[in-house]
Order: C-alpha cells, then structure tokens, then sequence
C-alpha cells in the first residue's frame, strides 16, 4: 500500500442515534462541552444558506486543487456520511462545483466539510446541502491525484478519523470522536438545559448576575 495514494474502505460505522441526538443541539454547546478545543477553526464557512450538518465523517486527503479523492468518496459514500477533506487550506482552485453537489445530494451524502474553496457558489446556495469551507473561487480543480480515503486527517487543528460525528451550523463545525459520544451527548445536553433555563429566566427579568461583582472582587478591581 503506498502511502499518499491508498484507500480504506472499511470502518466502524456511527450509530443514526447519535446523529439525531446530535443534530438537536448547538455546536456552540457540544465545543464549550469539550473545552471549546475541537473546532475547524473560524475559517470554515457555511456555503448554504440554512440548516444542521450532522453525520459520520468520510475523511479525504487531496492534494490541493485536487478534486480525484472526492469523486471517488461520493461513490463510496453511504446515506448519511459528511465527506471532510483536507486539501492543504488552498483556495487557488475550486475542489467542486455545482454538478458534484448535485451528484452527492443524488447519492444521499449529508454533506461536506472542505478544507479548501468552492465555485458555483449560488448554487450552493440554492440547494442548500450543508457545505463548510475555506472559500470561493472561479478556477476550476484537477483529478490527479494523488490523496487518501478513509484515514486520519486534520482540518485546522481538528483531527477527524472516519466514523467521527461531524456537527455544523451557522457558527460553524465540530467533530466529535466516536470514543467521546457518550460523555459528550450528556454534558450539551446539561449545558443546553442550563442555557434554556438562563435565557427564560433573562427574558423574565429574574436572572442572576451577581457572579460578576464576585469575579472583579476575586480579581481586585478597584472602583474610581
């Protein structure tokens, strides 16, 4: 097996449960549940318009402007993968355009998460599958290769192995390790409850604030 042009095509495949689970919660939340450390990064975009991404990761690696790996990840994809690519953060070259979009919605991909530009961009737009990336460019992409499918890769210091929950929205993308889930799901959840109960009571005027006089007491601050 040569490493840089190889493809895995077996791997533990993430429950729908979790993803459904998943989807009901803010990224925002699931981040500060894990310590606000296992973001793409601010740079990872929304290309749609609206609407939750959530599903297990299909990793590329693609050699940027390359868009080989990602024909053949859509063909090897199942309904409800996010196919994540790392191609380098390049935005000289598209990594796809409108008719990849259309031939991955047909395949039932739930979508992508590029470390790398789009072209086509209303058209993203108009379909509205949840796509994440770098940017946006006229120029078209290659198909030589080389690039990898199925392994380890990372995206602005997120590390995404394949089966990994992905999670996005208009804040932006997380992923979350399959060995996580568990502790993960239970402590947005909590967080979740806990903002819900925080916002009802802010809009009712019952809020308490009175952490932040304790914080700049802790802290020393003098009042002039």
């Amino acid at each position: 097996m040569t490493a840089g042009f190889r493809i895995r095509t077996q791997w533990n495949r993430l429950g729908r449960a979790f993803v459904d689970d998943f989807a009901k919660l803010p990224v925002s939340v699931v981040s500060d549940v894990m310590s606000r450390l296992a973001s793409g990064g601010a740079n990872l975009r929304p290309m749609h318009r609206s609407g939750v991404l959530a599903g297990a990761a299909l990793t590329v690696k693609a050699r940027p402007g390359d868009n080989l790996m990602i024909h053949k990840a859509i063909e090897m994809a199942e309904r409800g993968d996010v196919i994540v690519v790392d191609a380098g953060g390049d935005v000289t070259n598209s990594l796809m355009g409108e008719l990849m979009l259309a031939h991955a919605i047909q395949r039932g991909v739930a979508g992508f998460v590029l470390n790398g530009a789009i072209r086509d961009a209303e058209a993203f737009l108009e379909r509205n599958l949840p796509v994440y990336a770098l940017g946006i460019t006229h120029r078209g992409p290659y198909r030589d290769g080389p690039g990898e499918i199925g392994l380890p890769i990372s995206l602005c210091g997120m590390t995404v192995e394949p089966g990994d929950l992905i999670l996005g929205d208009l804040d932006g993308v997380v992923s979350v390790a399959r060995a996580d889930l568990e502790a993960v799901l239970a402590g947005a959840r909590k967080k979740h409850a806990a903002e819900q109960l925080q916002m009802q009571q802010t809009e009712d005027g019952t809020v308490d604030k009175s952490w932040i006089d304790k914080v700049l007491a802790q802290k020393g601050c003098v009042y002039l």
